[in-house]
């Protein structure tokens, strides 16, 4: 019993997945979203803001926004993601994401490493969308799935990854607050740059006023020495 829950768990009874892309680093080479829903207009959006901040190393991560999860396989240098309904489960997102991985490394191998931005956008967002479709409504691709070994395989990291997360509850939310704090924090720090650099002028300012007034003062001392106060110098 307990494995056919945790089968219900992994593999999810609804949904499907409403965008993916692929990137180096926070160069994005290709993406596929959907208008379904509001959650998939933003996912872009979102996944910009996690490809950013995201390490390039060898992993398998999730982040929750909502009712939504975003998958995310790194291999290589190359971060797969996707966003898929929270209850269409994990497994058939990082399947999902393993075969692109397998199509996108297949079809343009060591060039993505310098490709630029959306240099495969037209051709590999067909097959994006072609393979959303399918993981999507397909009932064999689930069933296919379970029979392959690598998959259980990425099943098992996958779980214990999420959990990692979990734990420290890393929110997709709490990535999105730090950025708008750190923007706050950044616009407070040019406002009082710029009162600091109009301080420092007029002080400036103040120490060239003082400086000549005493350059006066001396010479006036000097003068009023030698000829007296009404400086009247004997011709």
């Amino acid at each position: 019993e307990r494995e056919r829950e945790r089968e219900r768990e992994m593999g999810g009874e609804s949904g499907s997945i409403l965008f993916s892309l692929v990137s180096r680093g926070a160069v994005v080479l290709a993406e596929q979203g959907s208008e379904k829903t509001e959650a998939a207009r933003a996912a872009p959006r979102v996944a910009r803001r996690i490809i950013e901040k995201l390490s390039t190393a060898n992993n398998r991560v999730t982040y929750s926004q909502d009712s939504h999860l975003y998958h995310i396989l790194c291999e290589n240098g190359i971060i797969y993601l996707t966003m898929a309904d929270e209850s269409f489960g994990r497994r058939i997102p990082f399947a999902f994401l393993e075969d692109i991985k397998s199509r996108f490394s297949s079809q343009y191998g060591a060039t993505a490493s310098t490709a630029l931005a959306y240099a495969y956008n037209t051709e590999f967002s067909r097959v994006l969308r072609q393979q959303m479709e399918y993981y999507s409504s397909n009932p064999n691709a689930d069933s296919i799935n379970k029979v392959k070994s690598e998959i259980a395989e990425v099943k098992n990291v996958m779980v214990e990854n999420i959990e990692k997360v979990l734990d420290r509850g890393e929110k997709i939310e709490l990535l999105m607050d730090k950025t708008d704090r750190l923007q706050g924090e950044a616009s407070r720090f040019r406002g009082q740059a710029r009162k600091l650099k109009n301080q420092m002028w007029w002080n400036k300012i103040r120490n060239m006023m003082l400086l000549a007034l005493i350059i006066f003062l001396v010479i006036y001392f000097i003068l009023a020495l030698a000829c007296g106060p009404k400086l009247k110098c004997a011709g």
